[in-house]
């Protein structure tokens, strides 16, 4: 399959929301239960390391990075969310977004990039720790959703050999 990644454009945003909303569907990409504005969604990322992988027009996934706090002592720790389209999940798309996640936050001085993943969702701990993130901890019964069901999360980090030394 070929495709390439690429900086996400503003014109790309219907195609990344519609990935989102089936991440939304799926229970275990997030835990949100509303589409975001584009406006909203933009002002909660940074302007920097946002991709996705296209082919030709058709946006097959995104990555993105969001701050983890204001404080400026964390400033290059933030925080991954990545989406595949369902119809391209398990061909190597989520793998390569990662990786230029990674090379673009390190040269832009980032050192930890931090990820709290829906423990029922295995392929995406398992791609994390693929991209050399580790588990740095569980949060059990975290988040209740609307049916009264208690969900944990697994939190994983990537710390920089490059960033941050």
């Amino acid at each position: 399959m070929e495709y390439i990644i690429t900086a996400m454009l503003a014109e790309d945003w219907p195609q990344v929301l519609e990935i989102y909303r089936l991440g939304i569907e799926s229970g275990l990409a997030t835990f949100e239960k509303q589409l975001p504005s584009y406006e909203k969604w933009d002002s909660s990322h940074l302007q920097i390391c946002r991709f996705t992988a296209k082919q030709n027009d058709k946006v097959l996934g995104f990555a993105a990075l969001s701050p983890t706090s204001a404080r400026n002592c964390y400033r290059g720790v933030v925080e991954v969310s990545l989406y595949v389209h369902p119809d391209y999940a398990r061909k190597g798309i989520g793998k390569k977004l990662m990786e230029a996640l990674i090379e673009a936050s390190e040269a832009n001085g980032l050192w930890c990039l931090y990820s709290a993943i829906i423990a029922e969702n295995k392929p995406s701990i398992s791609l994390h720790e693929k991209c050399g993130f580790r588990i740095i901890g569980h949060r059990e019964r975290i988040a209740q959703m609307e049916d009264g069901s208690w969900h944990d999360t697994c939190l994983m980090e990537r710390r920089s050999k490059v960033a941050g030394q």
